[in-house]
């Protein structure tokens, strides 16, 4: 048996492009000018912890209080009740709904929960891990060893899929076979290329072109 873990936010869900993009208008609003691709760039596939870090250390200067807390909000505002799955990922999870699986993702477990609720998907991952459960966040491996260790599974017969550089180093520290998934709407022209400088051992396009992958792996 294999172990399927999922990325959550450009994996499941398609809410990578919104979330960037409040993020990006709301650093331009406190004077820390950032585009889009900046904060996908930069700030994508960490937990807000680690991005309110990085920030601070991009720009020199800290954030105001307050301002990761709005910057949830936010998101919540835009993505509540209007949740979309990535293309391809509900038919690959009922294709291979008998293939243990589970969520291993930076957001927290509420918007995990909610998002899965509002895309109908909650039957289907059981098991969730969140960044916030552990001390470090991806690219550190803990989350995805967490999350085998948790269910019973070596690294070895674990597969990843992500969307994030960050998310695909976890991966391959961990000691798994990591697919690194361009099917969101927030991939960008050179995205592929940095997923695979990360090292993912795979780079596909859609989840057709996973299943591919997985299928010949769980005989």
């Amino acid at each position: 048996m294999r172990l399927i873990i999922f990325d959550f936010d450009g994996v499941v869900a398609d809410s990578e492009l919104v979330a960037n993009r409040v993020l990006a208008e709301g650093l331009s609003g406190i004077g820390m000018a950032t585009t889009v691709e900046e904060s996908l760039r930069f700030y994508m596939g960490r937990r807000w912890r680690d991005c309110e870090a990085a920030i601070e250390e991009r720009h020199g200067q800290p954030l105001p209080e307050g301002f990761v807390a709005q910057q949830i909000a936010n998101v919540y505002a835009q993505l509540d009740g209007g949740m979309q799955p990535v293309p391809g990922a509900v038919a690959f999870i009922e294709r291979f709904a008998s293939t243990p699986r589970c969520i291993a993702s930076s957001s927290t477990h509420d918007w995990i929960g909610r998002s899965l609720e509002q895309m109908g998907l909650a039957h289907r991952f059981e098991h969730r891990f969140s960044g916030h459960d552990i001390e470090r966040g991806k690219p550190h491996p803990d989350l995805f060893l967490l999350a085998a260790t948790t269910l019973g599974f070596a690294p070895a017969d674990c597969i990843v899929i992500e969307d994030s550089p960050m998310g695909v180093l976890a991966g391959k520290a961990a000691g798994m076979l990591t697919i690194g998934l361009c099917a969101g709407g927030h991939i960008l022209d050179g995205h592929a290329e940095r997923l695979a400088e990360a090292g993912a051992d795979h780079v596909v396009a859609s989840y057709d072109a996973v299943a591919r992958i997985v299928e010949p792996l769980l005989v």
